[in-house]
């Protein structure tokens, strides 16, 4: 299983991911271009020294990222058609998170194999990305059985 961001315009919130990753023992990867300069020092502020220790691959674009994906695209949207209560995680489930400011455009939105929403209260737009990253890697961890022992 591996979390990949498409385009990411907040160094803090990768910093986060980043370190929920690591933590969790899931690879993540970076589809560029992204907001902001990638540098260790650009995310260390919240991903601390966990950085070191999380397998990152950077991607130039979204061409060479699919170009290396071997299993399903699940994208995590508010357009999601899946709950993500009933929805059905794999083990290599690449979990597909969209820019901060725009999400990701239809053609990406189109390709994912899965869409999942996170449900929330009425009235409410969004929780921010490492929330939501954090919650749907846990539910599809446990389903997998891919927890760190």
């Amino acid at each position: 299983m591996r979390i990949a961001l498409y385009q990411p315009d907040i160094a803090g919130n990768v910093g986060a991911i980043l370190r929920t990753a690591a933590c969790m023992g899931i690879g993540v990867d970076l589809i560029e271009p992204m907001g902001f300069t990638w540098s260790e020092k650009a995310v260390a502020r919240s991903g601390m020294d966990y950085v070191g220790v999380v397998d990152v691959v950077r991607h130039v674009d979204w061409e060479a990222f699919l170009a290396q994906v071997s299993g399903r695209i699940v994208l995590l949207t508010t357009k999601g058609a899946v709950r993500l209560d009933v929805a059905e995680f794999r083990e290599d489930d690449v979990l597909l998170m969209g820019s901060e400011g725009a999400g990701v455009p239809e053609e990406v939105h189109a390709r994912a194999d899965v869409r999942v929403l996170i449900p929330m209260r009425p009235g409410l737009r969004s929780m921010n990305i490492s929330v939501a990253t954090g919650i749907v890697a846990a539910e599809a961890l446990r389903q997998t059985g891919g927890w760190p022992d």
